[in-house]
């Protein structure tokens, strides 16, 4: 392993992985991003015989799916597809109609939808692996997780989230990748190496995979974002996809009311304690209903609290089908992930974690303003 490496590898407990782990690491000197090579040769090798034959193959991702969630499971399938396997995809629930523009998205199948449900239920109970995208813990599927947990299939886990459960035969997990679908990326290359990207990717799936890229980074303004990241993409733009359509698709498609909505939340309900350089959001269900909020039209909200000055922590709190839903946000070296798992059952990355409660949003706010004093030292130490 070359020298200044050593801070970037995943360190793990042998002990506790399953039959096979996908270790990845970044090489600053070259730029690279480099496999523990007995890991991925082993790896890589169960995955090409696996897929050498046709497969019954079912794809899920987190509830609530983003971008990368879906990007990434649909880049996938279309590669799949391509290659002669049978695929359905699931997702636990609705999407947002900003991502309904995503290639292949018309054939992906609702689980908590009623007219869905028998068939999401018999395509995994047929399927010889399930590929378990953009997520690392079964909870994150409800009542899907269930399902999946008691299918036979074999379970392929493919993400980028800490503290990954051990349920799935392979698994491929870099924490230091930005998205999942950057992770399909590299995966598609190494399932077929020497056949030039242009023969695997084709623009759908690149567009698939741009559009994961490119929402969990921030539009590549966030930390995560490396040189890796942008050879990835260069890669993707290769295909000649229109990269600025897939951003304006994204984020300039909102229908009115999502901007009405979104002014109601910035003008009356964003609240700022300075002293804690902190800004948070709160929600209720009845306003939720009152603006006919519907799936996928909170996303992002969360971030514009890190746009008032010196502040450094956003929250919103959702109240939805009684409990409480909570986004994270922070700069620099405040961990929400951290806050989250202390004190809301959470988790995800360092500056974008999640977390619920099944207390009232009044007792649930209240918590979070009782745990501030005890990060406060953190969050004012933040440059």
């Amino acid at each position: 392993m070359k020298r200044g490496c050593e801070n970037k590898r995943l360190v793990i407990k042998i002990e506790q992985i399953p039959t096979v782990l996908l270790i990845l690491w970044l090489d600053p000197t070259r730029h690279e991003v480099h496999f523990k090579q007995k890991s991925v040769n082993q790896t890589v090798n169960e995955l090409i015989s696996f897929f050498s034959v046709r497969q019954n193959v079912v794809i899920t991702m987190h509830r609530d799916p983003d971008a990368d969630a879906l990007g990434s499971s649909l880049g996938w399938a279309s590669y799949l597809i391509r290659k002669g396997h049978a695929v359905t995809v699931i997702s636990p629930n609705d999407y947002a109609a900003n991502l309904a523009w995503l290639p292949g998205i018309e054939q992906v199948l609702i689980y908590e939808k009623g007219s869905d449900q028998l068939l999401c239920k018999q395509k995994i109970d047929e399927a010889s692996v399930i590929c378990c995208l953009d997520f690392s813990a079964l909870s994150r599927l409800k009542e899907l997780g269930k399902v999946v947990q008691e299918a036979k299939a074999d379970k392929l886990m493919i993400d980028h989230h800490l503290e990954p459960e051990h349920f799935a035969k392979w698994m491929i997990w870099d924490t230091y990748a930005a998205a999942t679908a950057q992770l399909i990326y590299t995966l598609i290359k190494e399932m077929e190496p020497g056949v030039p990207l242009t023969e695997l990717i084709d623009q759908p799936i690149a567009e698939c995979l741009y559009a994961g890229i490119m929402t969990d980074t921030g539009s590549f303004r966030h930390a995560n974002v490396t040189p890796e990241v942008h050879l990835a993409v260069a890669d993707l733009m290769r295909t000649g996809f229109d990269a600025s359509r897939v951003h304006r698709l994204i984020y300039d498609n909102a229908p009115l009311s999502r901007l009405q909505f979104l002014g109601y939340v910035l003008s009356q309900k964003l609240t700022v304690i300075p002293e804690f350089r902190t800004a948070y959001m709160v929600l209720t269900e009845a306003e939720l209903i009152r603006f006919n909020s519907v799936p996928g039209e909170t996303e992002g909200i969360v971030n514009y609290g890190l746009q008032v000055e010196n502040v450094v922590m956003s929250a919103l709190f959702i109240e939805r089908r009684g409990e409480v839903k909570i986004s994270f946000r922070s700069v620099g070296s405040f961990s929400v992930r951290d806050l989250a798992s202390a004190h809301f059952s959470g988790g995800g990355h360092k500056n974008a974690s999640g977390g619920r409660s099944d207390q009232t949003i009044k007792e649930t706010v209240d918590q979070f303003l009782s745990v501030l004093p005890s990060y406060q030292a953190s969050l004012l130490s933040v440059d």
